[in-house]
């Protein structure tokens, strides 16, 4: 399964962003997540879709951030607003079938390559 994330880009705080993330097969069958890294420091969890559609947030980017998931494109996408500098990070995209937590890294096994996130002050 390939996955290919994009939207990435340089705004200014308080901006917002769009990332998209395609997935190559089976698309309905995955639960999808977003993850992050910021330079110097460990991938973390953003947020997730299941396959059911139900979402969940990291509390930082809660009420900020939404995910959504369009199963006839093969497509999830991640809707940033009120972007904060500490936001800045690669972003990435996961894909997995089986029945995990989302919120996990470890319960993903395909992986896109990242699209990094620049917000200014």
């Amino acid at each position: 399964v390939q996955l290919q994330a994009s939207g990435g880009g340089l705004v200014q705080a308080g901006g917002s962003l769009r990332l998209s993330c395609v997935t190559s097969e089976n698309f309905s069958t995955y639960n999808m997540g977003w993850f992050r890294q910021a330079a110097g420091r460990e991938r973390e969890f953003v947020a997730a879709i299941s396959r059911s559609g139900s979402p969940g947030y990291a509390d930082s980017v809660k009420g900020r951030f939404t995910i959504s998931r369009d199963n006839a494109k093969n497509t999830v996408y991640l809707q940033m607003n009120s972007l904060k500098p500490e936001d800045t990070a690669v972003y990435y995209c996961a894909a997995d079938s089986r029945y995990l937590s989302v919120r996990k890294i470890s319960s993903y096994l395909y992986w896109g390559q990242g699209t990094q996130v620049t917000v200014s002050s």
